[in-house]
């Protein structure tokens, strides 16, 4: 066994460290839920959530757009293209490549994903046609990365696409539900096609977008008992935390979403994560 590390390996997990941070940074419920995966699994979700978030920062900096477009574009060229690369100078990049390559990540996702984010820069309201290719290529692909983290690069189970799909579109759903009068009024965009006038939220126009929300969310738990086991519980875990946000949600006024933030308390949380874990011994 060797006594140490080579310069390399150092610079692998101070790359993974990093994304970690960017996830324990950005993202309470994802953090704690993570905890629960399997320790590789974990580390290549953290790497994928970093790469992810970066990529979202730099739409929603506020930058002048022609700036911000050609920020993604050179990120875009760069996450792409860093699977074929040893090192990388930008940490975030370095990790999210080590999991790429592990997990065998579609460079075709990967592209969607990016197509979606480049979309906030242009759009600030939705058809129902353009809402579903947002979310699919913002949050359904990313549900389809995370199936290759688990399952480390091996082929999947097809029969899984549907359920890792309506997780992450459902995840997505609901932040836009949460964030609604900050995307209104300091992003100006409106994604819900349903919604026209965010500002104005009706309780009908609610209790609509709950209810697809608690479909996707359906569909996800069956496949969820699916999945190998080092995976189950953080899955399971994450879909609690945000099934409760959802219930949170459902039972706020629709005037008070439009106007504050709703989240669920770090002890509730936590009693929601410990619980997943039980269960899926």
């Amino acid at each position: 066994m060797r006594a140490s590390l080579s310069a390399l390996e150092r610079y692998d997990r101070s790359a993974e460290a990093a994304a970690a941070q960017v996830m324990r940074h950005y993202s309470t419920s994802f953090s704690l839920a993570t905890r629960l995966l399997q320790p590789q699994v974990r580390t290549d979700i953290r790497n994928l959530y970093a790469m992810v978030r970066t990529a979202d920062e730099i739409v929603d900096a506020g930058l002048p757009p022609h700036d911000a477009a050609a920020l993604l574009d050179a990120y875009e060229a760069t996450v792409r293209a860093a699977p074929a690369q040893r090192f990388h100078a930008d940490p975030i990049v370095h990790a999210y490549a080590l999991s790429a390559r592990r997990c065998g990540f579609e460079d075709a996702h990967v592209a969607q994903f990016f197509a979606s984010m480049r979309c906030d820069l242009t759009r600030t309201a939705h058809t129902q046609a353009s809402f579903d290719e947002y979310v699919c290529g913002s949050a359904e692909v990313i549900g389809l990365l995370c199936l290759s983290a688990f399952y480390s690069g091996r082929p999947y189970p097809p029969e899984l696409d549907d359920g890792a799909r309506r997780l992450g579109a459902a995840f997505q759903k609901i932040n836009f539900l949460r964030d609604l009068h900050e995307d209104t009024t300091e992003l100006g965009r409106a994604y819900f096609p349903t919604v026209p006038d965010p500002a104005h939220l009706t309780e009908p126009q609610k209790q609509e977008l709950i209810a697809d929300i608690r479909a996707d969310l359906k569909v996800a738990r069956a496949a969820t008992a699916r999945l190998p086991r080092g995976s189950r519980a953080g899955v399971a875990a994450a879909t609690a935390l945000f099934s409760e946000l959802t219930d949170r949600l459902a039972a706020t006024p629709a005037a008070d979403i439009a106007r504050t933030r709703v989240s669920v308390p770090p002890g509730r949380k936590a009693f929601l994560v410990s619980r997943a874990a039980v269960e899926a011994l």
